[in-house]
């Protein structure tokens, strides 16, 4: 027999931004609820991901993107501190040859926004290849512990007496006469029905998947990728090296696993596809179907052509996951917030996407705006 139960808020999707949004309700309204289809909290695309701090740098083509970063850059640190990994020097560097911004450009810009940097000192500057490389950069930018990170919100969410459900997928939500939502759930126990007044939608690449066939999907781009883990040797351990702005790749710590993460902007993306048309399918169950073989040997080898130590670097793994982008951020790499609220008129049911972990404050500001709520 179907249960039946009632709540203010019910949210879809146990990622950080999910939980995060979880526990901020939770200060406006007496009952939310958090689904979760996989088994645990932060497991796809809260955990498969450079566990990048941004603070600007990495956006010298999107100034309101890198400001944003900037802005949020010490509130995340702050709120955060015990899942921080700042134990490492960051260094940007600009590729001499096919970088859609020169040394000097990415300077500048970095100044105009407040973004510390300077000149690598000569020790940094020889782990590159400067026949191939424009420019080095000491900058300020972390990374953060995903597993730690999990633990930090799980605990809030616990003491703010939010319900969060593993293993509880949305199979449909449809509207009711009195403006709620009516919300079906399925568990290991059965199938829940639940009036919900309000409903967000944080599924990021499943982010259409709820109201699949009801409502018209965004026109998301989702790209299948690879994040290689690798022990890098003893000379870059204290290091994140990042090249810009065109022949790109990125070596960060990676807490999670004591390793650092290898991306690589031709390399990392294995194929796409977009939301919509009457074929949707679940991004999840594209992913799942796709083939995933590893191309660390052609990342490894490119990176090593501009910092030659890279060639020493033992791989360990890959993690796969869906990357999912708004279509204007193939244009100009910027990683705007989404917030749909009443998605096409579907009263109380919200859509809520962010590109990086740190937007999360900028979707709070955004609907503290729309619903007239008092920032808390």
């Amino acid at each position: 027999m179907e249960s039946r139960e009632t709540c203010d808020i019910l949210i879809i999707g146990a990622g950080f931004y999910g939980l995060y949004l979880g526990e901020y309700l939770s200060r406006h309204f007496p009952r939310v609820i958090v689904c979760e289809r996989g088994p645990d909290a932060l497991q796809r695309a809260s955990y498969h991901n450079q566990a990048r701090v941004h603070n600007g740098y990495h956006y010298p083509r999107s100034v309101l993107t890198a400001v944003r970063s900037r802005v949020n850059f010490p509130r995340f640190l702050a709120e955060f501190r015990p899942a921080i990994d700042a134990d490492f020097q960051k260094v940007y560097a600009i590729a001499r040859h096919g970088s859609k911004t020169s040394a000097e450009q990415y300077y500048q810009v970095m100044k105009r926004i407040g973004a510390p940097i300077d000149p690598a000192s000569r020790e940094i500057s020889r782990l590159f290849d400067r026949a191939l490389v424009e420019g080095v950069f000491q900058t300020t930018e972390y990374a953060f512990n995903s597993t730690v990170l999990k633990e930090i919100m799980l605990e809030r969410v616990r003491r703010a007496k939010v319900d969060v459900r593993c293993q509880t997928e949305v199979v449909a939500v449809e509207p009711s006469p009195d403006g709620s939502l009516a919300v079906r759930l399925r568990g290991a126990a059965g199938e829940t029905q639940v009036q919900a007044g309000q409903v967000f939608c944080c599924t990021y690449s499943q982010l259409n998947q709820p109201a699949a066939g009801v409502l018209r999907p965004i026109p998301l781009k989702h790209e299948l990728t690879e994040l290689a883990l690798v022990a890098v040797p003893p000379e870059l351990r204290n290091y994140g090296i990042t090249m810009m702005d065109g022949p790109f790749f990125s070596c960060m710590s990676f807490p999670a696993r004591q390793l650092h993460s290898l991306s690589h902007v031709r390399y990392t993306p294995h194929g796409h596809w977009y939301d919509g048309g009457p074929d949707y399918r679940p991004a999840y169950e594209i992913f799942d179907a796709l083939p995933k073989e590893t191309a660390y040997q052609h990342m490894v080898r490119d990176a090593a052509r501009y910092v030659p130590l890279m060639k020493r670097c033992e791989y360990r793994g890959s993690l796969w996951e869906v990357k999912t982008l708004l279509p204007r951020s193939e244009t100009d790499d910027s990683r705007p917030i989404l917030f749909r609220p009443h998605y096409e008129g579907l009263r109380n049911y919200h859509l809520v996407m962010g590109g990086k972990i740190d937007t999360v404050y900028d979707v709070l500001d955004v609907m503290a705006r729309q619903f007239g709520w008092t920032e808390l």
